[in-house]
């Protein structure tokens, strides 16, 4: 190859030696629907609206979405990890060793926050004493604090003997205390509306619901979550539903738009985390 060749292919490759690496905004929500694969193509459409809003070059963000919490950290561990998008125990539970901070909250057509609802056979369950011996399924057992805490702790403590299932099989799960088995389901807002429509609804009933908790969290993720093109998007987002292309894609998300996070609301979920975190005195 001739010298003129030669630097003809070096001047061809320094534009691509020099980009920056795509920065990655990781979903992850345990138990929700769909599969990384499944989702890959709203993930593209949401990450190029992104971009495009926060006068981004086009491929310097990319999305990705798990629906189980180990392949969700493993990528969140991962050098071009800037943003993590994830339900509030997910959080609650995982923010200090990713040193995850809230900048915006998702806003859903029922709003930004999120009430968690206790159903049980009607008649069974009167107070938090009486779910000794008892198994409590849903979504977000996995963090078992969360729903001692944030979610019943106002309501009474659990007994030592209580268990806690992380399910997404809710359907499943509301069946089994139906039949009369031993067993309280929590229901996030949209589960619970949709509880009436059940043709064994009339075998349960809600025996608490907590106060409304904050939702979904989009978070910076250390030092890797910093500096000006990351301000720059986080300041674009909010506005992402104002344009065509951005309200399609956060439909798509079951999402209507992002606001600032109530970082009050956050910090008094955290305190109840906590408290129910420590192992009895």
């Amino acid at each position: 190859m001739s010298e003129r060749c030669l630097l003809a292919v070096a001047l061809t490759l320094l534009p691509l030696a020099g980009a920056a690496a795509p920065r990655v905004l990781v979903i992850c929500a345990p138990g929700y629907p769909g599969t990384t694969a499944q989702a890959k193509p709203v993930m593209d459409a949401f990450a190029a609206a992104a971009e495009r809003a926060a006068g981004w070059p086009a491929g310097s963000l990319r999305a990705v979405y798990h629906e189980k919490m180990e392949p969700g950290l493993a990528r969140l561990a991962q050098d071009d990890a800037a943003l993590a998008l994830v339900p509030l125990p997910y959080y609650l539970q995982h923010a200090q060793a990713l040193k995850l901070v809230p900048r915006l909250q998702v806003v859903r057509a029922s709003g930004a926050s999120e009430t968690w609802s206790l159903v049980a056979k009607k008649g069974a369950v009167r107070s938090a004493a009486s779910l000794a011996g008892w198994e409590v399924a849903g979504s977000p057992a996995y963090a078992p604090a969360f729903v001692r805490g944030p979610v019943l702790g106002a309501w009474g403590a659990l007994p030592p003997s209580a268990t806690l299932k992380f399910t997404p099989a809710i359907l499943s799960a509301l069946r089994r205390a139906a039949a009369g088995e031993n067993v309280a389901v929590l229901l996030d807002a949209a589960q619970s509306t949709a509880l009436a429509s059940l043709p064994f609804a009339a075998e349960l009933e809600t025996v608490y619901r907590s106060k409304p908790l904050p939702g979904t969290l989009l978070c910076s993720v250390g030092d890797r979550g910093k500096g000006p093109e990351l301000e720059a998007l986080l300041k674009a987002l909010p506005a992402l539903n104002e344009k065509p292309e951005g309200e399609e894609v956060l439909k798509t998300m079951q999402m209507v738009r992002f606001e600032r996070a109530d970082l009050g609301a956050i910090e008094a979920a955290r305190k109840a985390f906590a408290a129910a975190a420590e192992p009895p005195k």
